[in-house]
């Protein structure tokens, strides 16, 4: 087949996560499999609109007109447009000259905003959805544009009601339900980490901080609601004084600002440690030497964090929201706290720290978990779906 895949952002955009990471596993061995893919997606600065990352050779008349194309051995083309805000109106222009009639396949990933692709484009067309936006407007957007978001996205959901759509969660398979998906259109893939799992829990690779240590990676977001990890840590730090705090992930913007305040003026400020954005090979250390890792986002798609860090024998304390409750299975592989604040998150880092056989209990249960969880699987399931609504519309 050939595929194209609308989505705003790519695996090089500043803002990717989680969901840009699954897209290229998926769509490199979409190309190992002989497809053709080929990603629109938003410019990064206004300088990158309109770039071109040649992956294959992807036949496509007038593609990368006045476009710079560079070669990348993974195997699929990404075609930059516009920014973030105006690459639906980008993406729209380019199919409508010089795309119609090209893919056998459109994917319309819904990464906070539909492209509306069933509207305009000829070709079969299916829906891809981490997660939805909801309550993170709120802390993303600012006024009256997060009121807007989030009153429209109920709008556009039900106008979208009638696809096909491939998740991977099941909170996010409820959540679509609610607003008029049918459940038999919601096919659910299963997610994938890069990592590999450490062969074994107990040997020299895995050595924990001598000192019990809690772990927060990722940007420092509102959405993240990363200051309650700090507020976590004050509190639990009152009958744990021995406890340190991690932090790793970009600290850029307000929020960031407002979090390394947050840090500077606490009595417990020289326990924590800002390492700002680290490399691949960093973050798996921290990872392997942390005792556990907080996540206290508002929603997730599933939370490849947490697979991650338990992969490498570091179980997780997490808020109970969308995605985190679907990759964190409560006391059996980690916690998900009963009610999402930092008192509660941080009476469960003191018990989870004090009673070791649950957490040598929940740790191995959550690194023999992680190993399931792989992209050979996602992959598996993803193809089969799109080979089953291209051949028989399901």
């Amino acid at each position: 087949m050939k595929i194209l895949w609308l989505t705003w952002k790519d695996k090089k955009n500043p803002l990717a996560g989680g969901a840009e990471d699954v897209n290229e596993e998926l769509a490199k061995r979409l190309v190992a499999d002989g497809h053709e893919v080929l990603f629109l997606v938003g410019g990064f600065t206004y300088v990158e609109a309109h770039s071109v990352e040649t992956h294959c050779n992807v036949s496509l008349q007038n593609a990368s007109d006045n476009t710079d194309t560079k070669i990348h051995p993974n195997g699929f083309k990404i075609i930059r447009l516009g920014n973030r805000f105006s690459v639906y109106w980008h993406v729209y222009k380019y199919y409508k000259k010089n795309l119609q009639d090209w893919a056998d396949l459109v994917i319309d990933e819904i990464n906070t905003v539909p492209f509306f692709a069933k509207f305009y484009v000829k070709e079969k067309n299916i829906l891809f959805i981490h997660q939805l936006a909801r309550e993170i407007w709120f802390y993303e957007m600012m006024t009256p544009f997060n009121l807007i978001g989030y009153l429209a996205e109920p709008v556009y959901l039900w106008l979208l009601r009638k696809s096909k759509v491939i998740t991977v969660s099941e909170s996010t398979k409820n959540n679509l339900v609610k607003f008029g998906f049918k459940k038999e259109n919601i096919n659910i893939i299963s997610e994938g980490i890069e990592i590999a799992p450490v062969n074994e829990l107990e040997n020299c690779k895995v050595i924990k901080y001598k000192m019990p240590t809690m772990l927060s990676l990722g940007a420092f977001r509102g959405m993240k609601r990363t200051v309650h990890i700090v507020k976590a840590f004050e509190l639990a730090k009152k009958k744990m004084p021995e406890l340190k705090l991690i932090m790793a992930g970009d600290t850029s913007g307000k929020y960031g600002k407002k979090v390394l305040d947050k840090i500077a003026r606490s009595k417990y400020g020289g326990s924590v440690e800002v390492l700002g954005r680290v490399n691949k090979s960093k973050k798996i250390e921290l990872m392997r030497k942390s005792h556990l890792i907080c996540v206290t986002s508002v929603r997730e798609g599933w939370g490849l964090i947490v697979t991650e860090a338990n992969s490498q024998g570091t179980p997780a304390v997490v808020y109970d929201v969308a995605g985190l409750r679907d990759s964190v299975r409560h006391n059996k592989t980690g916690i998900v706290c009963a009610k999402n604040n930092p008192d509660v998150l941080a009476k469960n880092i003191i018990n989870l720290l004090n009673n070791k056989d649950n957490y040598n209990k929940l740790r191995k249960n959550a690194w023999e978990w992680s190993k399931k969880i792989n992209f050979e699987n996602s992959y598996n399931d993803f193809k089969k779906i799109i080979d089953n609504f291209y051949e028989k519309r399901f």
